[in-house]
């Protein structure tokens, strides 16, 4: 079993990639339904980093930052990926193959910690269900 530190460092992690990922493609994107969709999915991360941050303290944990290369390579996918195609449709495909990653990366944390203390659980579990909903609000935009 991880500890509670890590499994909450873990998830500080996949809401900094998401929100980097997110600030990194509003600029390229002209439809204001789609900034405004993107606009509530940053908001709703910043929600849970705040829970997670919160409940790191109860550990004397500190959230870890990513390191620069996990912060390069995602840049980097992002601005190949979309430097030829801005459309509403390959930005939203390349966002939901990255939260398809958090989600399963959230899901192998859940069932590989089954006795992680209850308030871990439902921060982690928070995460997972708004990735999959925002997989969901994405879809419209393919």
């Amino acid at each position: 079993m991880d500890s509670p530190g890590y499994i909450l460092n873990e998830i500080n992690k996949g809401i900094k990639m998401g929100m980097d990922s997110i600030s990194t493609v509003a600029e390229k994107i002209q439809d204001d339904r789609f900034k405004k969709d993107l606009k509530y999915q940053y908001d709703k991360y910043n929600e849970i980093l705040n829970k997670v941050n919160d409940e790191l303290d109860n550990y004397d944990d500190f959230p870890k930052e990513l390191n620069p290369m996990q912060k390069a390579i995602g840049w980097m996918g992002i601005q190949l990926n979309a430097l030829d195609n801005k459309s509403n449709s390959k930005i939203s495909e390349m966002m939901l193959q990255g939260i398809n990653m958090g989600i399963i990366e959230g899901v192998k944390l859940k069932n590989h910690n089954p006795d992680a203390p209850e308030n871990v659980k439902n921060i982690l579990t928070e995460f997972i269900q708004f990735q999959e909903n925002t997989v969901n609000q994405l879809k419209k935009y393919l």
